[in-house]
């Protein structure tokens, strides 16, 4: 089980998600997943959620439900001890 689930709600960012993701994955501790809700977008965002292949990824597509219904999703899926948030167009810094 991992520690820290990381939730990335997505709505038409595919511009921005990919050096979001690459943010977390850049981190120096290891023991996290990544959650990515993409919430109806129409734009890019599923090819490039799907352009990595690190086994802790996991990718999520809904119906637009909004930010809060993408978050909730997230919560669902998450199997870490702690939650965190992500908006797609940020960045962690190592």
């Amino acid at each position: 089980m991992s520690t820290v689930s990381v939730i990335i709600p997505a709505y038409n960012q595919g511009h921005y998600l990919g050096e979001c993701v690459q943010s977390v994955l850049d981190q120096t501790y290891p023991d996290f997943e990544i959650i990515i809700v993409n919430d109806g977008s129409t734009d890019n965002t599923q090819r490039v959620a799907k352009s990595f292949s690190d086994p802790r990824i996991k990718y999520i597509y809904q119906e637009n439900r909004g930010l809060s219904g993408a978050r909730n999703t997230g919560i669902r899926n998450a199997i870490g001890t702690y939650v965190t948030y992500l908006d797609s167009d940020d960045l962690f810094l190592p």
